[in-house]
């Protein structure tokens, strides 16, 4: 009886470490990871500042109105993307 009990206790505890490697993630995957954010993060921004550049290059004068509140705007939504990314796939 006292032999069947640890049995089942070093059984137990091997399935608990099977679990624990399993849910540890690579090095490879978190540099995937990483990049993926960067990319949600920076592509609004860089696309907003491209936009509002070109937009203001259409109007007369040295104006910088539309670049600025692009890049704001892409700022905006590149924060917005990382928090759902985050909450989604953490």
């Amino acid at each position: 009886m006292n032999d069947d009990r640890w049995r089942q206790g070093v059984e137990r505890h091997a399935r608990r470490l099977d679990g624990a490697e399993r849910g540890r993630r690579s090095l490879l995957a978190q540099t995937v990871f990483l990049g993926t954010l960067s990319i949600l993060f920076l592509a609004p921004l860089v696309g907003g500042a491209y936009l509002g550049s070109w937009l203001d290059g259409l109007q007369a004068g040295y104006s910088v109105r539309w670049t600025v509140n692009l890049i704001l705007l892409g700022l905006a939504l590149g924060i917005l993307n990382v928090i759902l990314f985050i909450r989604k796939h953490w």
